[in-house]
Formats: structure tokens, C-alpha cells, sequence
């Protein structure tokens, strides 16, 4: 039996790790963790940077895969690679399904005062985060958020803001929670719908959303 070769993309910022809790059959797929490069230059283009993603895709016809600003990279990628299919999940498939706040910060440049040093330095501003529910919060920034240079996170919230799609691309999947507080699924169209999934379901809604995966690979 063939496997199907899956590349996952993860979120912005986030390392391989968030995908840990997927369960999917080993045996009917081969699973490719790509991780983030580093932009050439603050103005390099997210198309260029998909086509240098994928440079590491070795097989032919794969499942793109991906969360988040992730989501919106494997769209980018499916450009310049055959792919079988594209699954987002936790993203957006169009630039207007941006939130209304995503959209000022981009008119107004807000997003440059961003404080990328919070991520970048996460051990050192921990601390900050009292209280049993912030806590646990920060540790699992601590954990899943390893890609952390200015460079990087300027670029992709930079580009995450910027993104232009006016259509969605053929063979995409998308699967999307009903509290998802970034990408709000009011603002989100033809979705494959994960009750009370938030922003970080992947790791918290992971045996459903692999159900889904698998059922959207094998119709």
C-alpha cells in the first residue's frame, strides 16, 4: 500500500511540536514536518518564500498541510507544487475573512508596534504570567513557540496582514473552530466546523480533527 506523503506547516512562530497529538494511521501515511526558514529580508515576498518551502518536498502529488499562518503558507505553496490536497486548519482561505481588527492594524501599521521581544525572550518575561489559567498559557507558549527571531515574526505578521487572495484555491480544505478568538468563524465561509475548538485546537481537539483528516484523505 502506498502511503500518502503529508507535509505540515505549522503556526506562526510555532516549531513541529504542535502537531504531537495528530493520530493518524501510520501505515496509510508518511508524515514531513517543515519547519519555518529564515526571510531573506524584511521585504521578501510571501510567494518567494513558499516557493523556498518547497524545496523540501520531495514526492510528487503530497497533502499540504497547515495551521494558522501555516494554513495560509501551504495555500501559497500549493502554487508551485502539484498537490493533492490542501488542508488548512485554524486559518483563512481569502484575505476578507480577516477580522475587522486584522484589517485596521494593516491600514494603520499598528502591527509594526507589535512587541515581538515578548516571543523572541519568552523566558525572560514569563514570570509576568500570574495566576494558575496565565500560567499554564505561558507554558505552553514556552513549548510550541520556538521560532522566535525579530526577523522572523516581523516578517510573518507583516505578511499575515498583507495577504492577498480574493478567491479561495481549488482542493482546500479548511477546518475551523466555533471559538477561534484570532480568526472568528463569523468571518469564515465553507468550513468543515469543530465545536467549541479555539485558536490552539490542534493540540486540544486533535483526535477530531485527525478524524477529519483521514475521512477528507480517503472519500
Amino acid at each position: 500500500m502506498n502511503k500518502t506523503n503529508i507535509y505540515l506547516v505549522p503556526g506562526l512562530a510555532a516549531g513541529p511540536e504542535i502537531f504531537e497529538n495528530l493520530n493518524l494511521s501510520e501505515e496509510k501515511y508518511q508524515l514531513h514536518y517543515l519547519k519555518w526558514k529564515k526571510p531573506l529580508a524584511k521585504q521578501e515576498t510571501i510567494s518567494n518564500y513558499a516557493m523556498r518551502m518547497c524545496e523540501d518536498i520531495k514526492e510528487n502529488n503530497p497533502v499540504l498541510l497547515g495551521v494558522s499562518f501555516g494554513g495560509i503558507m501551504v495555500q501559497e505553496m500549493s502554487k508551485f507544487v502539484d498537490a493533492k490536497q490542501v488542508i488548512i486548519i485554524s486559518s483563512i482561505k481569502k484575505s476578507d475573512e480577516l477580522p475587522k481588527k486584522f484589517k485596521l492594524a494593516k491600514l494603520t501599521k499598528a502591527y509594526k508596534l507589535f512587541p515581538t521581544k515578548v516571543v523572541s525572550n519568552f523566558e525572560g518575561f514569563a514570570p509576568m504570567f500570574i495566576g494558575k489559567s496565565l500560567k499554564k498559557r505561558a507554558d505552553i507558549y514556552k513549548k510550541y513557540l520556538s521560532v522566535r527571531s525579530d526577523l522572523y515574526l516581523n516578517w510573518s505578521i507583516s505578511n499575515v496582514l498583507k495577504w492577498q487572495q480574493e478567491e479561495p484555491i481549488k482542493n482546500v480544505t479548511h477546518i475551523h473552530g466555533t471559538k477561534d478568538h484570532i480568526f472568528p468563524n463569523k468571518n469564515i465561509k465553507d468550513y468543515i466546523e469543530i465545536d467549541g475548538g479555539t485558536h490552539i485546537m490542534i493540540l486540544t481537539k486533535a483526535k477530531k480533527i485527525s478524524q477529519i483528516i483521514d475521512r477528507t484523505l480517503t472519500c
